[in-house]
């Protein structure tokens, strides 16, 4: 029996290509994201049993599948999938002028993610303007929560080569 010899050097490329998501309703799912300006990528099925949709948003290199015949979260377990965005009140407007019931824009008193304390979220933009502290939220049909980020520049080291 062959071994493979494994040595430490550069890791191997690992891209974050799919997230699974339940939802109850695969129409009502596309029609959803679709109306996002999301690209629809494809609509497969296998009889009665199997259908996936995948859609994938603006110049983002991930997608999100979701159908039925396939392992993922019940609808509406998803929480707090991040978007980033160039501007924050830009995207706002945006999903606002497609019928989507977005939050005004807000900040963590903890700093970005933290959701402990009595009163996590603080309303309006983060007040020194960093980059990745200010958010939005919006929820699919479904409940699975979307976040999105504000990323004006990103921190040293957070782009690869």
């Amino acid at each position: 029996m062959a071994t493979t010899e494994i040595t430490k050097g550069e890791p191997v490329d690992m891209k974050l290509e799919v997230v699974m998501l339940g939802v109850s309703d695969i129409d009502r799912a596309k029609a959803f994201y679709q109306n996002l300006g999301w690209r629809f990528d494809g609509d497969f099925a296998a009889g009665d049993r199997f259908r996936i949709v995948q859609m994938t948003p603006h110049n983002s290199q991930a997608s999100i599948i979701f159908g039925k015949g396939i392992r993922s979260a019940r609808p509406g377990l998803a929480d707090s999938l991040v978007l980033a965005v160039d501007d924050i009140e830009a995207a706002r407007e945006d999903l606002l002028s497609r019928g989507v019931a977005v939050s005004e824009v807000f900040h963590y008193a903890g700093g970005p993610f933290n959701d402990t304390g009595e009163s996590p979220r603080v309303g309006g933009r983060d007040p020194e303007g960093r980059t990745y502290f200010s958010f939005a939220s919006f929820e699919d049909p479904d409940g699975n929560g979307w976040l999105l980020q504000e990323v004006k520049t990103r921190l040293p080291g957070r782009e690869w080569k």
